[in-house]
């Protein structure tokens, strides 16, 4: 301890757990950092933020101003996708308190001759501890210095006090003498901006074959990208491309026994062709792998890859390194379980083995063999069930040469378990949007996604289905209930996906009463999927991903507002950039069968309105235009027609002359 250290520095804020993981932003995001700061006695403070990018050697300072109640705030921009560090020191500043007296003394028109003097040593401490301060500057304190201590008159000396410029240029030069400062260097992980908007459209290869039931191939997944771009996705995501193993096979509707021909889990991963370094034969070779890659590039899309860490009983690991497996007391390996589900065809790996440092070395070195074939987003599956430490290990070691590498978590868990996930490095997390449906769960949830400490580190990737889950709501939802569910996603959370071709051609036949899942699954079958059915939804999807593309409010999360509307039924809620020039209200009956109408209140100085304003909304879907008048409006929604409203709104600009514009 510094007994002459008289300032307290407390509740940094961003942190995520004391400081332990870093927050997560983006490039170009500008970063608030607040802490609450005080010290014994009246004296003023200084206090300034340091950070730095990881490889910088210099700390840049930004000043930090005092917002109210020992509250001080500093930002700065991240202008570099990798690691930042930032900490937060201060001090007593002799020179703003001697400042703020001695302008007290004037007013009251006491004596401050000794003030003046003080003042002086103040001057000369800065003049000491500036030797490179600029030449012009440093002659006008060395003048003011010369008056204090002079015989000029009072009104002279005064003069010097009450003009600006000292107290502009000492300040620009401060003497920062017993500083506090916080030793933990808090970390920022900055990620390109596809980690905080992306929308996603998840597809078999092997169902792409235009023939029927044909295996698809890379080429067919290839002619398939001017589809995906048509419909606007910016990410195509590919479940496991490896080979598939034999024994234990499952067949059709998840059988325990495939018939000839079946082709299996994707999931149940290696065979004799290879393991998670290897592509299924019959979807083509590497070369083809990364003509896709780059065809995708292209059209502004990135190609996805699953990385699950689970192996066939014919994966090379198998018989190569049979440690990294548990073994039952029959001698055999140990196959996925979860009760009364039995997952013959797949074991997983032991993270309890003894041999633990060789096995995260070579799962290490699968997302490294496929970074180098060009993949830069990984949907991770079932991360929850591997070890925290070897993902927090795994992504920080890949990140060190690999910052703009995406990771997606695919965990339906529990709470704490998915927040832990997000600690250790992953990018973007599935959520439990798939089974919010009410109004009360919808604001409870994307509240406590929005406005807890979550935010600083959770970034929620919504998905109304995928080949695993067709939610009961989904089961029984008409056309109207599909558009209800994408519009939610799409617009409640910049990052969203769809299992594709189930959800636009609504596929909603679960295998049994009762069961969240599809019948005759494409898990375990090739599907002939008719992308010109007239019932497709491709055309809301393709407008659904324009809209997002041509508005920056929902390409955020974190401005989302819910909003009063009188009607259950009813959910309202708005998102904006952070300047505020772009402004999005969105209101959605959760009734798809019904029409439904109610009174919603949009907050206008919120939004740099004043409450009597008039305003223009702009429905984005049906192309239609609305004048408004403050806070309180009147919408209706009839289902059968559309379900939602996405309304641009656009404020009115006054100007010199004698007209109005809408903006």
């Amino acid at each position: 301890m510094n007994g002459q250290q008289r300032v307290f520095i407390e509740n940094i804020q961003p942190q995520v757990n004391c400081g332990d993981f870093p927050v997560k932003r983006v490039i170009g995001d500008t970063i608030k950092v607040s802490a609450d700061i005080y010290c014994d006695s009246h004296d003023v403070l200084s206090a300034e933020v340091l950070h730095k990018f990881k490889v910088d050697k210099e700390w840049k300072a930004a000043e930090m101003e005092f917002v109210i109640n020992d509250k001080w705030k500093a930002e700065f921009t991240l202008d570099s996708i990798g690691s930042y560090f930032y900490t937060v020191r201060a001090w007593v500043d002799h020179f703003k308190s001697w400042h703020r007296d001695i302008l007290k003394k004037i007013d009251a028109q006491v004596d401050i001759d000794v003030d003046l003097q003080i003042g002086a040593n103040l001057i000369q401490e800065a003049l000491e501890e500036h030797e490179t301060m600029a030449e012009k500057e440093a002659a006008f304190l060395k003048k003011v210095q010369k008056e204090f201590n002079s015989d000029a008159v009072w009104e002279k000396k005064i003069g010097s006090v009450l003009d600006g410029k000292l107290y502009r240029t000492m300040v620009k030069y401060p003497v920062k003498q017993h500083v506090s400062q916080i030793e933990k260097n808090y970390e920022i992980t900055v990620d390109r901006k596809r980690a905080s908007f992306s929308s996603w459209y998840e597809v078999f290869p092997r169902s792409l074959n235009p023939y029927g039931e044909k295996h698809g191939t890379f080429k067919d997944v290839i002619d398939f990208l001017p589809y995906v771009s048509e419909l606007g996705f910016d990410v195509l995501y590919l479940p496991p491309v490896h080979p598939i193993g034999e024994t234990k096979r499952k067949g059709k509707n998840n059988s325990v026994t495939a018939q000839p021909g079946e082709p299996g889990s994707p999931w149940a991963i290696g065979g004799k062709e290879g393991g998670h370094k290897s592509i299924h034969p019959q979807l083509g070779i590497m070369d083809e792998f990364s003509e896709l890659i780059k065809k995708a590039e292209e059209k502004g899309i990135e190609i996805a890859m699953d990385i699950a860490f689970q192996c066939s009983p014919d994966h090379p690991w198998v018989k190569e390194h049979p440690e990294w497996f548990r073994h039952r007391p029959d001698g055999s390996l140990q196959y996925a379980e979860n009760p009364p589900k039995k997952y013959e065809d797949i074991y997983p790996l032991n993270f309890e083995s003894d041999d633990w440092k060789n096995l995260w070395e070579e799962l290490k070195s699968v997302f490294l063999f496929w970074i180098d074939k060009g993949v830069k987003i990984f949907r991770v599956d079932n991360p929850h069930t591997k070890s925290f430490n070897f993902w927090g290990w795994a992504i920080s070691e890949i990140k060190k040469e690999h910052p703009d590498v995406i990771f997606l978590a695919e965990a339906f868990t529990r709470p704490k378990v998915m927040y832990n996930l997000a600690k250790q490095g992953f990018t973007q997390s599935y959520t439990y949007f798939t089974w919010r449906n009410s109004k009360y769960e919808l604001e409870t949830y994307l509240n406590e996604l929005v406005n807890s400490k979550a935010r600083e580190f959770f970034r929620p990737n919504f998905w109304p289905n995928t080949p695993d889950i067709l939610p009961e709501f989904l089961q029984v939802a008409n056309r109207a209930g599909y558009i209800q569910r994408l519009t939610l996603a799409a617009t409640l959370s910049s990052n969203y996906g769809i299992y594709g071709p189930a959800f636009e051609l609504m596929e909603n036949e679960p295998a049994a009463p009762g069961k969240e899942e599809y019948l005759n699954s494409e898990k375990y079958e090739i599907k002939n999927w008719n992308f010109d059915d007239p019932k497709s939804l491709r055309k809301i999807i393709a407008r659904m991903n324009q809209i997002r593309h041509e508005n920056t409010a929902l390409q955020n999360t974190h401005s989302l507002k819910f909003h009063k509307i009188d009607n259950d039924a009813l959910v309202c809620y708005s998102k904006a950039s952070d300047d505020l020039s772009n402004i999005i209200l969105v209101v959605v009956t959760l009734d798809p069968h019904h029409t439904h109408s109610g009174w919603l209140h949009f907050p206008l100085k919120e939004f740099g309105m004043h409450e009597h304003d008039s305003y223009q909304v702009h429905d984005l879907i049906s192309g239609a235009h609305f004048l408004w008048s403050g806070e309180h409006n009147f919408v209706e929604l009839d289902p059968g027609v559309m379900p939602v409203h996405i309304f641009k709104v656009r404020k009115k600009v006054r100007t010199e002359r004698d007209f109005d514009y809408f903006m």
